[in-house]
């Protein structure tokens, strides 16, 4: 533990003013504990029934916090983007972000093929965005594609499918939560793509700039797991007066 504390203060303090990836690494794994910290806390004030969501959300924020920690001091030592540290984090989050629209949409009767069906999606989703990222790197166009195929599945249920026809008979609550949470998907998770084709070559590289994709990675990252959790946390907030 000491060695680890000390290369983290080593790798930190080699840090410049003008690093700016360095800077949201910091600010990403700073911002994803302080949230773990809200949601965990938070706890005790909800019932059983939203409990576990709060709960859900203050997980997924701590493994994201726990990675980002890692992930600076990996930038920091090599100024190399931690694709691998990244693709683990997300394995773990975005099923669990996944894991949040079933658990609000049990109250509608839910089932839980939905959620298998949703967390499908989302691991062929990463798995090929990784092979396309680091492991094919000269098929990143087709591995993107069968990424982003993946990804529109996610957003067609959530829009259109199954989830979506629960959320309007869960109430106006659970409704009001869903179109936002849905809002996080389309946009939010959009800016991942972005930034694969930005790190890989194909088609897409002649309209596409190059550029470094870890600043547009980890304020995603910050936006949408912290912000999926407020929504949560909020949605439970309103359940609980009514």
């Amino acid at each position: 533990m000491l060695n680890t504390f000390l290369f983290s203060a080593l790798t930190t303090a080699k840090m410049l003013p003008t690093d700016y990836v360095g800077f949201t690494f910091f600010t990403g794994c700073m911002a994803m504990m302080a949230a773990s910290a809200f949601f965990f806390l938070s706890l005790n004030q909800f019932d059983k029934k939203w409990r576990t969501s709060v709960l859900v959300s203050g997980l997924i924020t701590f493994v994201a916090a726990v990675h980002y920690y890692y992930m600076r001091d990996y930038w920091a030592a090599f100024q190399e983007s931690p694709t691998f540290f990244r693709y683990v984090d997300w394995i773990i989050t975005v099923p669990m972000m996944c894991l949040e629209f079933y658990l609000i949409l049990k109250v509608a009767g839910a089932k839980q093929s939905l959620l298998w069906k949703m967390i499908f999606y989302s691991v062929i989703m990463l798995v090929t965005g990784y092979l396309g990222e680091a492991v094919y790197m000269d098929q990143a166009a087709f591995w993107g594609f069968v990424s982003g195929v993946a990804y529109f599945a996610i957003v067609y249920e959530i829009y259109f499918g199954e989830a979506a026809k629960l959320a309007k008979a869960a109430g106006e609550n659970v409704l009001a939560a869903h179109k936002i949470l849905c809002w996080f998907v389309l946009v939010g998770w959009a800016i991942y793509p972005l930034g694969y084709m930005m790190g890989t070559d194909g088609w897409y590289s002649s309209f596409i700039p190059k550029g470094n994709i870890d600043v547009a990675y980890n304020i995603a990252d910050a936006i949408n797991k912290i912000g999926f959790g407020l929504v949560i946390y909020s949605l439970a907030v309103k359940s609980q007066k009514d």
